[in-house]
């Protein structure tokens, strides 16, 4: 059997620990040692006897070209090829410390055997006691009758007892052999062999256990098996047991080199016996990022699941049972300083009864900026995409754009003022547009001018506390587009866009060119922030809305009325602990909320925190959402910690999610303990979703420290269908 340790690429967040531990790394720099060849050694006392033996006494210090020693007294014999030291010794180099009674070294053989020790690993949180420690340079290091922990010396939760212990040269595994596992000081098992890591670096082996429960898969059981293949490369192998649907496998291999980046997931799970049917379910992802040469750069991010339930049956690292669409897109992009050409693919798989996306096989962007002068500035935009459905039927475009615009920006600290023109052209070749009102080829010319300023104006202040600095920033943007009818056109990648306060000033209504509204609008915003000292914002508050000077002739834009919602946020450090980000729009028809957000959070420090959210859109497909959550992490004793989350449907009176999970974490291990309750989203036969079933399980995981990786609180809120995640987004 063996265990793994980290495998990361590279180093992972610090993990806080809840109780203080007294086995820190002991560290090792062989810059205190001598150039080889050399040995310096001090003493209070030296006596030499008949030029062959060498006594020295007195806090006694012996440095060579390897590992330095401390000791009450010493003795040097047969011209510095034996050393005897006795009396409080300690012995240091690169491997390990180790105290004892003795320590005898012969130059000859290049030994070093040291008796009744307690020994630190260099570098790694491992101690323990040995009989005998010998460290030959051919060997290694070999350790008799030991114990190993990387538990506090009296305060061993857990140990390792073997009749011997060796860590070969060049290797950084350790090997032990009849060993004896104690919880405590009772046995749990015995192993005629056993090997661990020595070192924080990736290794081969198995990691840490997942156990989990829940009414769809029964008793969960996942073992990773962990794969060093290179210090590039890597692969996780994780068998995965359900009692209530049979042996999945999962598997996940990385890769890294000095152009490229990605990794390739694979899950299977033969005849699941839960269905009837007892189908086959798989589910992969691919994602790359890579240099080809240079200015070219490709991206790749492609998944796929066998079937509509898998992610809300099996689940998922990559997605959750919320989510409509997987995504599959290939980018290349080539940049230059004034120029960037973007070619991509974009393809989606359509979870459940939703409306067939249209794909883009293939698009291509490109973009070019140049000065012209000090004044004036040219941008050229241009696209060019073919868009395709499943559907047969379903009508297919060929569409081609250019937007040149001459624009005079003018940028300066205390404000920027923007004057563009802007030519829209898009030709379209449809094809499927029988019984439709598209039509076969449709060319589109809109013109649009925009003009857009904003001031920065700054005053002391002591609002919040002294030695406070609070900004007024007005913007204005006057914005006209012309009118085409668009009606003979198909919706290939437009959708309305939500309006907030940085949206109010993009000057388009749609998502992609499908649609482009025609304006005659003015817009006005203003932000205000509060910075102390150290320019750390302490508040901000925004708000914005549109005046609509003429109504829209595009039927996929009409309004009732001659301006926008009020839209506004605000971000507030209430004060060290506290802190508030609200969102909001508010229709000037009715005086009514259309949709809102607001997310208040204490948080004491990594572990103390409790965070209150609500959300609340008054119409969405139908439906009015209106939720509220809790989401707390609080330690309840010594190295015991408390987690826990709730979403209620108000509109409905019901539960969304609950999750709670209790920690114990001690410096050397940690269990983990986590139950949770959901609506579980599934998929009937006609794809249409389930909103009034529930699923519940429990998790378990052992996690012993210095034997693969463990997390912390935030990560067990992290899960779910609601993660946690910071409300603020103060700088």
């Amino acid at each position: 059997m063996q265990t793994a340790g980290a495998q990361q690429f590279a180093p992972a967040d610090p993990v806080p620990t809840m109780g203080m531990c007294s086995v820190a790394p002991i560290q090792f720099s062989s810059s205190q040692l001598m150039p080889p060849g050399h040995v310096k050694v001090e003493s209070r006392r030296t006596e030499i006897v008949e030029n062959k033996v060498a006594l020295f006494s007195g806090d006694v210090g012996i440095t060579s070209d390897r590992a330095t020693i401390r000791a009450d007294q010493a003795q040097v014999s047969d011209n510095g090829r034996n050393l005897i030291a006795k009396g409080d010794v300690t012995y240091q180099d690169a491997q390990l410390k180790v105290d004892s009674d003795s320590v005898a070294i012969n130059s000859n053989d290049q030994r070093l055997r040291m008796k009744n020790t307690r020994y630190q690993l260099t570098g790694f949180s491992g101690q323990g006691a040995a009989n005998e420690i010998l460290l030959a340079s051919d060997e290694g290091v070999r350790l008799s009758d030991v114990s190993f922990t990387t538990c506090p010396q009296g305060d061993e939760d857990w140990i390792i007892r073997a009749s011997e212990i060796s860590i070969e040269k060049g290797t950084v595994w350790g090997q032990a052999k009849h060993t004896r596992f104690y919880v405590g000081d009772v046995p749990v098992f015995y192993l005629p062999y056993f090997a661990f890591p020595v070192s924080d670096q990736r290794q081969t082996g198995f990691l840490t256990p997942v156990i989990t429960s829940s009414s769809y898969t029964g008793i969960d059981v996942e073992q990773p098996f962990y794969w060093n293949i290179a210090p590039n490369y890597d692969m996780t192998i994780a068998p995965r047991v359900m009692t209530n649907r049979g042996v999945q496998l999962k598997t996940e291999f990385r890769y890294l080199t000095r152009n490229n980046r990605g990794q390739l997931n694979l899950e299977y799970l033969p005849s699941d016996s839960d269905i009837a049917s007892s189908p086959d379910r798989y589910f992969y992802h691919f994602e790359h990022e890579g240099v080809l040469s240079e200015n070219w750069l490709l991206g790749v991010d492609f998944n796929g699941i066998s079937d509509d339930n898998y992610i809300v049956d099996l689940g998922s690292d990559f997605y959750n049972r919320a989510d409509t669409h997987l995504y599959r897109s290939v980018n290349l992009n080539y940049y230059e300083e004034n120029l960037l050409l973007s070619m991509r693919i974009r393809d989606f798989e359509v979870i459940g009864d939703h409306p067939n996306t249209y794909r883009a096989l293939p698009e291509l962007q490109l973009n070019y900026t140049q000065p012209l002068g000090s004044l004036f500035e040219f941008r050229f935009d241009s696209e060019l995409a073919y868009f395709d459905n499943t559907q047969e039927s379903a009508p297919t475009a060929t569409r081609f754009h250019v937007a040149p615009t001459l624009a005079i920006p003018y940028q300066r600290q205390w404000g920027e003022l923007t004057a563009e023109a802007t030519l829209l052209n898009t030709y379209y070749h449809q094809q499927n547009t029988e019984n439709t009102p598209l039509e076969e080829e449709v060319n589109r010319t809109l013109g649009q001018a925009r003009l857009f300023g904003a001031l920065y104006f700054e005053r002391d202040t002591t609002w919040i506390s002294d030695a406070m600095t609070m900004t007024l920033e007005p913007k204005f943007q006057y914005l006209y587009t012309s009118y085409e009818d668009q009606t003979n056109i198909g919706m290939y990648d437009s959708t309305p866009l939500l309006t907030d306060t940085e949206g109010l000033f993009r000057g388009q209504e749609f998502t992609g060119l499908d649609r482009i509204s025609d304006n005659n609008e003015v817009t006005i915003g203003v932000t205000t922030r509060i910075l102390d000292e150290t320019n750390r914002e302490q508040f901000v508050l925004s708000l914005g809305q549109i005046f609509y000077l003429d109504d829209s002739q595009l039927s996929e834009a009409s309004r009732s009325n001659d301006r926008s919602a009020l839209a506004g946020e605000v971000d507030w450090r209430l004060e060290q602990r506290w802190y508030l980000h609200s969102e909001a729009l508010v229709s000037t028809d009715t005086d009514k909320v259309e949709r809102s957000s607001i997310s208040l959070e204490y948080r004491h420090d990594a572990q103390r925190f409790i965070q209150l959210t609500h959300r609340y859109v008054r119409e969405l497909s139908g439906e009015t959402i209106d939720q509220i959550g809790v989401s707390a992490s609080w330690p309840i004793a010594k190295n015991w910690q408390w987690v826990g989350r709730t979403y209620r449907d108000l509109e409905r009176e019901r539960s969304i999610e609950s999750y709670v999970g209790i920690e114990y974490e001690s410096c050397c291990w940690a269990i983990r303990v986590v139950a949770q309750r959901h609506l579980n989203n599934r998929f009937n036969a006609l794809g249409e979703q389930s909103v009034d079933d529930y699923d519940s399980g429990i998790a378990l995981q052992f996690l012993f420290k210095g034997f693969g990786n463990s997390g912390n609180s935030r990560t067990m809120l992290r899960d779910g269908m609601f993660g946690y995640r910071q409300p603020y987004t103060l700088n």
